[in-house]
């Protein structure tokens, strides 16, 4: 069982600091109260092409595209990048509740064409009931999720390539067809940290995501959907949402994790405290838990740290150390069953660098890799600078942030 690698796609913005452009001061929505917040870079799809770029060139397999009111549309954002790229796929994440299903299922086929068969689905239910509500969502918690297990039984079934016909609470469809099937069907990610999450993972999903907690919190919910996968006749495969901050050194990444720190004041943290915490997710609840909105103790496994989720919603926690250290803690996750790792790191296109460069070697040497030939065979060095960087034009900013 190799590691497979992903980067993420920043489309709600990004830069050298954990507040973004929202910066959670009246939830985003009134834009003349945002304090503005500086070494903020706007999702343009030429920044974004770099990116996308980087994490081919480096060996990533994937790019994460998120869902959500600041982000830009994922599925359009992502088919545009297709055609600047080659071989990198793209991990669309979208809402079940605010698409039909057959016209998703359709999507996804022709997506599948255009791209010659590099589209990844992350299904996110959603865990917050004013962003819901905001696409026109009014169903809670648990009816989301039946709601979502109805959505991917009627997406699988007319991509058959026959009429489908289905009856359930949230969906009736009567001959539903795909007239062409997505080839390859796009594996199904799909997270949530609820009872009524589980079954539906069981049932219909190709990878389980959750968030970076501690390995033996994550040991308990792979066991969970496992043994409920079992019952259903199916096997589940498991990935992992992670930040990383990676450097030669142990002692420049902790430097790096203090500095993101010293960007946030007590009010920032408080605020954005406050924001999350009326989150209905399960698994957000459980990544405030890890840190309480304290600054103490923010290390909460060896080289795990919790920082990140003092400001930011979703994924929470970042891999903190030196290459060898953060290929330490992924070895350790990928022997509890955990394939997948899903990485981001702020600013995206240096961090891509940093671990790509440092800790991909490391994992490669350790035979976690599939074989292949190097991320950047056939690239020159230019007036002496590394090959990764493209026209001998340094990538890193001072201080590695």
């Amino acid at each position: 069982m190799s590691v497979h690698l992903h980067w993420f796609l920043p489309t709600g913005g990004d830069g050298r600091t954990l507040v973004d452009r929202h910066a959670y001061t009246d939830g985003g929505i009134r834009r003349d109260r945002i304090t503005p917040v500086s070494g903020v870079r706007a999702p343009d799809i030429e920044y974004l092409a770099q990116i996308a770029k980087a994490a081919e060139q480096l060996g990533f397999e994937a790019v994460l595209t998120p869902t959500g009111t600041w982000c830009e549309d994922a599925w359009l954002t992502t088919v545009a990048l297709t055609q600047v790229t080659e071989r990198l796929k793209f991990l669309v994440a979208f809402r079940p509740g605010v698409i039909s299903p057959v016209l998703a299922a359709q999507m996804a086929a022709t997506y599948q064409r255009i791209s010659r068969g590099r589209l990844l689905l992350n299904v996110v239910t959603g865990g917050d009931s004013t962003e819901q509500k905001r696409f026109g969502d009014h169903l809670d918690h648990d009816r989301r999720y039946a709601r979502t297990d109805e959505f991917l039984q009627v997406v699988r079934g007319v991509w058959s390539g026959e009429p489908f016909d289905f009856r359930g609470e949230h969906y009736q469809v009567e001959g539903g067809l795909t007239a062409l099937p997505p080839d390859p069907l796009p594996q199904i990610f799909f997270g949530g940290s609820s009872a009524a999450a589980g079954p539906v993972a069981a049932r219909n999903v190709d990878v389980y995501l959750t968030w970076g907690e501690p390995p033996e919190q994550v040991k308990e919910k792979t066991d969970w959907i496992r043994g409920l996968a079992e019952k259903e006749g199916r096997t589940v495969r498991f990935g992992i949402r992670l930040h990383t901050i990676s450097r030669d050194s142990s002692k420049e990444a902790w430097a790096t994790a203090g500095r993101l720190l010293d960007d946030l004041d007590p009010q920032t943290v408080a605020a954005a405290q406050q924001a999350l915490g009326k989150s209905e997710s399960v698994g957000q609840q459980r990544m405030l838990a890890l840190h309480g909105g304290s600054r103490d103790r923010l290390e909460i496994s060896p080289n795990l740290w919790a920082g990140v989720g003092l400001v930011r919603g979703g994924a929470g926690t970042a891999l903190v150390g030196s290459h060898a250290e953060v290929a330490d803690r992924i070895e350790e996750y990928h022997s509890l069953g955990v394939e997948h790792f899903v990485l981001s790191g702020y600013p995206h296109l240096e961090e891509a660098y940093w671990f790509g460069e440092g800790v991909r070697p490391e994992l490669a040497a350790r035979g976690l890799l599939d074989a292949g030939p190097p991320p950047l065979a056939g690239v020159p060095a230019a007036n002496g600078r590394p090959a990764s960087a493209p026209g001998g034009a340094p990538l890193l900013i001072a201080g590695g942030r």
